[in-house]
């Protein structure tokens, strides 16, 4: 074809070419590129190009490799009008074709998408480049080039030569796109940059960048071919002295003969040798220089510390068990009895294992779980259990772990890869049959790492753990002969599979007269001597400690009385530094030099009948407590407001109780559409705790129909109980830990649902003396015994039903403080002797009276 007829077909507007969609290249003009066509719309394109004489058509660039039928929207606008130079087919039906890049074009249209893409394009007439800094910049570039050429080496001498003879500005710079510049991106900004001299100049600035780049990896190849030189001799010359230790008779592997020594007299399991020995082996072929070695070499160091076959001599005395947990805990004598029999048991099950009535695997029995309030001692009991049986102990603290590779470990092939928890704490103890304490074990969380709770049903299953296998040591493992023992809080927070291996014991907290005997006899002489002090230069009296339980915490545990002795410690080991031989004496008066104001009073709650307020119980993860429910009526229209942060139970709990009300309103004397302009508030004070459960729920129906009523509610009544929609009370949880919250808050009678009948006989006897429980199976019950008459809102009821106005109860009040002030005054007189400082003490009967059994104190 004449170049006068090529010339011709090019300067056509508008005209109507095939195109190929191209991933991954750009087409220069003056450039010849080389396509594998695969896609059956290019082919057709390039068989259509094909059918006319010259050949032509359009190579445009995708914008996305991604797409394989691309759409105009899928390509860019500024191509290049191309001629086939060559067309080969393939045997798979593919193309090989060879085109020739002739003008840049604008694409306008397509006015054909099928069987392939026709395009509009008008061509596009690049500015002219000479002159001096034409010149100035093909010189540049071509120097450029050169040095490129030179540190890459993938340019062969005739391609160098044919770059270098370009002196026309586009030329060189489209040549050099084609040649030099890899990204698609930057090669389509190349394209549809018109200026010949601005395209250089991007295109000197990328060889520029390329030439750093290869400047540093030829420093880089050079520094590395000179240390694998350096490793290379010293891998010689330690080779050489190999060979002359072992003419000395010298030992050559002292390492890896002291690791077969020790795999020798550990006397593994014979899977656990085998294994030892192949990593022992490729110890010794590997150089000492390999990443490998310190892998293996940990990995080994494992293996051969654990206690395969190491244990201890377990021995078991009841009178002796007994002994041992009466010396740590004072109380808690139903748990401890438990504790005895749950070991007596155990102990007949391994007789009976050895003598082979039983399967050695469930010779352990269940795993022990203790579930109670912090403080309680749940972790000192695992202790105890430990000193009892004569087996060592260890603690494994559960609390937040999300992992499964903590319980199970990580294997090998991750860098700093470890056993787990179970197995580092086994080297750690350095015997077969420790007390484990799996401590927070209602903790555990799950996530996207795996579920530490199933990683534990393998070690405490005792069907299975005789083969727990850690991902670390990829071994069998027995831990049939290990002791677990589980703490928690909240017993159904630990998942159900879980729960189902376990014997659970649940520790209540402890009440106001243990806490002070704890006090005296465990917690002061530990703090004092944790301190640095005696017990005569710091003595705390009963009534003291009774003061410092009641004033300054509030729990079920004795954790905080314990940091609040070591407060007052610290405060005295400074006064015996400023001034030897001080000795002080805590009383009632001066206790708050040492602790501050009191935190909690001790009668927080109101003395006297209200309209709309009732006194809860509810359990938390620190034991019981008090919770106060109010409710207040407003003119609206009929809307009802939950607030306290309650949860949905506690929430449908209050509906629930509404609705009773409503079916019952006749009955209560109630107007039946009080709804409809009297809107309900519902509160539970202190907003920043969640609160949810059913058992409020007679204790919110309380509060609603007094608010509606008018009937103030008993001031010294306690109730817990769910609520049903006909006014049936259901049975709660938590009873024992609920009560012991009512009594240490001087209520003496509280409401319980007939149905917890049953779990009165787990409440303390002396509890029992001093609180008189009312059994209810109705909400009818609970209002004839918690709600007074309207008559009585300026009255409130004695002990024995008689009225009582509240401004006599106030004046008797007022004398009995007064009397009790008058003790106080009367032995004030404060004196120091014998280096004692002795403000007198407060009588223990005036600060806690005791109620007589059946008897209730009402003011």
């Amino acid at each position: 074809m004449s170049e006068m007829v090529r010339q011709d077909n090019i300067e056509r507007s508008q005209e109507i070419y095939p195109l190929v969609a191209l991933k991954n290249v750009v087409a220069f003009p003056h450039n010849r590129h080389t396509l594998a066509i695969a896609r059956e719309k290019s082919i057709r394109a390039i068989e259509e190009a094909m059918m006319h004489p010259d050949h032509l058509l359009i190579a445009a660039t995708q914008r996305s490799v991604d797409i394989d039928d691309p759409q105009p929207k899928d390509l860019y606008t500024i191509a290049t009008l191309a001629e086939v130079v060559k067309m080969h087919r393939q045997q798979d039906g593919s193309l090989q074709v060879l085109i020739r890049g002739i003008q840049r074009v604008q694409v306008d249209d397509f006015p054909d998408l099928e069987p392939f893409l026709h395009v509009a394009v008008t061509p596009l007439q690049e500015k002219g480049a000479t002159g001096p800094q034409a010149d100035a910049f093909v010189r540049h570039a071509i120097s450029l080039f050169e040095r490129y050429a030179q540190l890459s080496r993938r340019f062969s001498v005739d391609d160098i030569n044919s770059i270098v003879a370009l002196k026309t500005v586009g030329r060189l710079s489209d040549t050099l796109a084609t040649y030099i510049v890899s990204n698609t991106d930057q090669q389509q900004d190349l394209l549809e940059t018109l200026d010949p001299l601005e395209r250089l100049e991007k295109i000197c600035v990328l060889i520029g960048n390329e030439i750093e780049i290869l400047e540093l990896e030829t420093t880089i190849r050079s520094r590395v071919r000179s240390q694998v030189d350096r490793t290379q001799k010293e891998f010689y010359l330690r080779e050489q002295l190999r060979a002359i230790q072992e003419e000395l008779g010298m030992d050559t592997n002292s390492e890896v003969e002291e690791l077969r020594a020790r795999l020798k007299e550990k006397n593994l399991p014979p899977e656990a040798a085998t294994k030892v020995r192949k990593e022992i082996d490729r110890l010794e072929r590997l150089s000492p220089q390999s990443a490998e070695v310190g892998v293996i070499r940990s990995y080994i160091d494992w293996v051969l510390a654990l206690p395969w076959n190491e244990r201890t001599q377990e021995s078991f005395d009841i009178e002796r068990t007994r002994q041992i947990l009466d010396n740590d805990h004072y109380g808690l004598e139903p748990i401890k009895e438990r504790i005895i029999e749950f070991l007596a048991v155990r102990q007949l099950r391994q007789r009976l294992a050895r003598e082979g009535g039983l399967p050695a695997n469930e010779s352990q029995g269940q795993v022990l779980c203790f579930i109670g309030p912090p403080g309680v001692g749940k972790t000192s009991l695992g202790q105890s259990i430990a000193k009892a049986l004569g087996r060592k102990f260890a603690r494994i603290s559960l609390g937040g772990v999300h992992d499964e590779a903590e319980i199970r470990g990580h294997r090998r092939t991750y860098v700093g890869a470890l056993p787990g928890r179970i197995i580092q704490s086994m080297k750690t103890v350095g015997v077969h049959n420790p007390v484990f304490l799996l401590d927070e074990v209602d903790k555990l969380s799950a996530e996207y790492r795996g579920d530490p709770s199933a990683a534990l049903l393998e070690v405490l299953d005792p069907q299975q753990n005789s083969t727990f296998t850690d991902h670390y040591l990829e071994l069998p493992f027995d831990l049939s002969e290990v002791f677990f023992i589980c703490t928690g809080n909240i017993k159904y927070q630990i998942p159900r599979p879980l729960l189902d291996r376990m014997d659970v014991i649940e520790l209540p907290g402890y009440m106001l007269e243990e806490k002070i005997h704890i006090g005296q006899r465990y917690l002061l002489p530990r703090v004092l001597h944790d301190h640095g002090l005696s017990a005569e230069q710091l003595r705390v009296p009963q009534t003291v400690m009774q003061h410092i339980i009641t004033d300054y915490t509030r729990e079920a545990g004795v954790r905080n009385l314990e940091r609040q002795l070591a407060a007052i410690c610290r405060k005295v080991a400074r006064r015996v530094l400023e001034k030897p031989g001080t000795r002080v004496r805590l009383t009632t008066h001066n206790l708050e030099q040492y602790l501050g104001m009191p935190r909690f009073a001790m009668t927080p709650l109101a003395r006297k009948p209200r309209v709309g307020a009732a006194m809860g119980m509810a359990v938390t993860e620190n034991g019981g407590i008090l919770l106060p429910v109010e409710v207040v009526t407003m003119v609206g229209k009929g809307d009802l407001l939950v607030t306290g942060q309650l949860g949905d139970v506690m929430r449908e709990s209050a509906i629930a109780a509404l609705s009773y009300i409503r079916t019952r309103a006749k009955e209560l004397q109630i107007d039946p559409n009080f709804q409809d302009g009297t809107d309900l508030h519902i509160h539970l004070p202190e907003n920043a705790i969640p609160k949810d459960g059913p058992s409020a729920g007679i204790t919110i129906a309380t509060a609603l129909i007094s608010a509606l009523t008018g009937r103030p509610v008993r001031s010294d009544i306690a109730m817990t109980g769910e609520i049903t929609l006909l006014g049936n009370v259901l049975g709660i949880g938590g009873l024992k830990e609920k009560v012991l919250a009512a009594q240490q808050a001087q209520i003496n009678h509280v409401i319980v649902p007939a149905e917890n009948k049953k779990d009165l006989a787990e409440i303390p006897a002396k509890i029992r003396q001093k609180v008189q429980f009312t059994l209810v199976e109705s909400m009818d019950q609970v209002v004839d015994i918690a709600l007074l008459p309207p008559s009585s809102l300026q009255e409130s009821v004695s002990e024995k039903g008689q009225a009582e106005s509240p401004l006599a109860a106030a004046r008797k009040e007022e004398r009995l403080s007064s009397l009790r002030e008058n003790k106080y005054r009367k032995s004030q007189e404060d004196e120091e002797h014998e280096g004692f400082i002795v403000p007198p003490e407060r009588p223990s009967q005036d600060i806690y009276p005791r109620a007589k059994p059946g008897k209730q104190e009402h003011d």
